[in-house]
């Protein structure tokens, strides 16, 4: 079996276990190929692990398994790294809440026991796709959390109209406006008062940023809505951020986001639910008294 490994270099204290993932992939027979800026980093952390393993430079590469070691953020780049491809993605959590990276320190070398053994789960997650008229994006246009429209800079709020499936139009005076999967409604949308979405909920939910109207509330579409959004500020442009990756786009721009043809894979390993997450990492009836 072949796994390859994506983490942050920006997170150094938090891959101190990282040995153990090394030392248990090797020990069960399998190999590993490891991302150039990941690589870079491991040198200077524990250089004996890495001979003579391959480094992975772009994003064509190969793999059974793809590994993200670090936080939810570093899974969303690992996602864009793996695309379409389909390779399941085991998330090890080095960051701080980790809603999709859910395996931590201690659990590593069990989790890939588990996998080496077949004895995991797949949770296929939903994408959604970004296309902006008369301007081609510049990054990869596949979301997993969400695409969120702002506005440029601290000016006052913006005007934006959303169509949905050509037809019915809401329009939001606030200062930007999110569009998010189930995966990413524990991210950027919950802290704007989005909802709480099971990762198997067929459905998308467009959340309002710092809306000027007490009106204005998250609303839950079906994930196949197109959703056409056009926005009108006073800096005559407006930066679209997708999973964070942000770029600049006029006025006149048109973006329609849509349901993306392919789905992400996640690895869960036994025992592991949305739920029993959702209860840890948000400490659910925990009393602190």
């Amino acid at each position: 079996m072949k796994f390859a490994i994506f983490g942050n270099p920006n997170k150094s204290k938090k891959f101190e276990n990282v040995d153990t993932l090394f030392d248990t992939i090797r020990k069960l027979g399998s190999s590993f190929s490891i991302d150039r800026t990941f690589y870079d980093f491991l040198m200077h952390l524990c250089p004996d692990k890495l001979d003579g393993d391959d480094i992975i430079d772009g994003d064509d590469f190969t793999a059974d398994v793809v590994i993200s070691y670090g936080g939810d953020g570093t899974m969303l780049r690992t996602a864009s790294r793996v695309g379409s491809k389909g390779y399941p993605i085991l998330g090890i959590n080095g960051g701080r809440l980790g809603f999709l990276t859910t395996i931590s320190h201690n659990g590593i070398a069990t989790a890939i026991e588990d996998i080496h053994n077949g004895e995991y789960s797949i949770e296929e997650r939903c994408l959604i796709k970004a296309e902006a008229s008369g301007n081609t994006l510049s990054s990869d246009p596949y979301a997993l959390n969400e695409i969120a429209v702002m506005k440029h800079d601290s000016s006052s709020m913006m005007k934006i109209d959303v169509t949905l499936d050509n037809s019915d139009t809401i329009t939001y005076q606030a200062d930007g406006l999110i569009v998010a999967t189930p995966s990413g409604s524990t991210g950027y949308s919950l802290s704007v008062g989005g909802p709480i979405i099971c990762p198997d909920a067929a459905v998308l939910v467009l959340t309002p940023i710092a809306s000027h109207s007490l009106g204005a509330r998250p609303i839950v579409l079906n994930d196949n809505t197109r959703i056409e959004i056009k926005a009108d500020s006073r800096s005559r442009n407006f930066l679209v951020a997708i999973d964070g990756r942000s770029e600049s786009c006029p006025d006149d721009t048109i973006l329609t986001i849509t349901k993306a043809p392919h789905k992400l894979r996640l690895i869960r390993s036994k025992g592991s639910s949305f739920v029993k997450n959702l209860h840890n990492k948000m400490m659910w009836g925990a009393d602190f008294r």
